[in-house]
């Protein structure tokens, strides 16, 4: 099925170059195409499912007992209208036990189109193929992020004034029990921290097929804790200035992730995975009191152990520093585990290879790689060609 559904791609791809078809589309604003196929795909699959097609039988059988009741006392016309509706009941009743299994190969036909429809606008979007062009120059200390958030006039425009939370935290005690007996129940475990960035919080299951983006830079783990939904990421990038949008209503300070890139992760057909959803949460600094983050759009949290072979594989460099900022000396994370705190601050994690089987990227997103214009970093650093760094897709 899958290899047919490839195959009938560049007959898509032909029909949609033709005239009328690209007026229509112009007609309709649609300027992404592939993606708009895949959500009128998915309308038309949320409709073939057993509940519509049995209430839409439901509503038939109704207007046929009317018609029966009208005609009751017609001679012979009577008799039979009374027997074609038992006929149709009796049909009704089979359907509950046959229909859904008639329905689920379209169903799974309809699935499989809208994911290589994504597929084929994730091949559109801008991949990293060469990561020694990239303008990266690191994670921003958090003194001098604070000091930039301090001294910057005017205000960047994600970052509020005062001590006022829009969205307040959750308090970790009041959740701790909850979250450890939906542990059990196979819910991804939090943090402290994690449980701070929600204003509230609810177990979810996703249903696949469903696609969620998680913004991060090249020293960030793909496979990590905080992620958005399609609407909410699509509402970023349609914001003037999607990378203040997000660090003002996801609350992501400068100094916990330097952004320029984004992962995909498809839940598949058929698999579901267990998250934690809700607004984020305000974020305040105890060294920028009357600083904040406003937050407020919704964040979806799930994760994989650090052992676990699914997540990322790091690698760290020491910086050699000079006009030509490079790195060199790498080392395994083991072998920085090891290391002492005063240590570790000289060298810089770069995500080796991207693990996950469900993720695709990195993309770049076009936000650029610092804030502040650069300042409180040094020279750009030439990135080492690593596959973590440069664009996949998955199957």
């Amino acid at each position: 099925m899958i290899r047919a559904v490839d195959l009938a791609m560049t007959w898509v791809i032909t029909f949609l170059r033709r005239r009328d078809v690209q007026k229509y589309l112009r007609l309709h604003k649609v300027d992404d195409v592939f993606n708009w196929l895949a959500k009128e795909i998915r309308t038309v699959r949320g409709k073939v499912n057993l509940g519509a097609l049995l209430n839409a039988f439901d509503r038939g059988i109704d207007v046929l007992e009317g018609l029966a009741v009208k005609v009751k006392y017609v001679p012979v016309i009577g008799s039979k209208a009374r027997a074609c509706l038992e006929d149709v009941r009796k049909v009704r009743l089979a359907a509950n036990s046959y229909l859904g299994k008639v329905l689920q190969p379209i169903v799974d036909v309809l699935d499989k189109i809208a994911l290589r429809l994504d597929r084929e606008a994730l091949e559109h979007m801008p991949g990293i193929v060469n990561v020694n062009n990239i303008h990266y120059r690191g994670a921003l200390p958090e003194a001098s992020a604070v000091t930039l958030m301090r001294k910057t006039d005017p205000l960047p425009t994600w970052l509020s004034k005062g001590k006022n939370a829009e969205f307040p935290a959750l308090e970790h005690g009041d959740y701790k029990s909850f979250v450890e007996d939906k542990v059990t129940e196979g819910w991804p475990p939090l943090s402290k921290q994690n449980v701070e960035s929600f204003a509230n919080l609810v177990e979810a299951e996703i249903k696949g097929p469903t696609r969620l983006y998680r913004i991060l830079s090249p020293n960030s783990r793909a496979m990590s804790d905080c992620w958005v939904t399609e609407d909410v990421f699509k509402r970023l990038q349609a914001e003037a200035d999607p990378r203040a949008a997000w660090r003002r209503h996801l609350a992501v300070w400068p100094d916990w992730n330097v952004n320029g890139q984004f992962v995909v992760f498809d839940v598949k057909p058929g698999e579901s995975l267990k998250v934690w959803r809700g607004k984020a949460s305000t974020q305040f600094k105890e060294n920028l009191p009357d600083r904040h983050l406003e937050g407020g759009w919704e964040q979806i949290v799930f994760n994989v152990g650090r052992k676990d072979t699914r997540n990322d594989t790091m690698r760290y460099y020491t910086l050699n520093g000079g006009r030509a900022t490079r790195l060199q000396n790498a080392i395994s994370q083991d072998a920085y585990n090891k290391l002492s705190k005063e240590e570790q601050r000289r060298y810089i994690g770069i995500r080796e290879s991207i693990n996950h089987p469900n993720i695709s990227g990195p993309f770049d997103t076009s936000w650029g790689y610092s804030d502040f214009g650069g300042a409180g970093l040094g020279e750009r650093i030439g990135l080492p060609m690593l596959p973590g760094q440069t664009t996949k897709l998955i199957n």
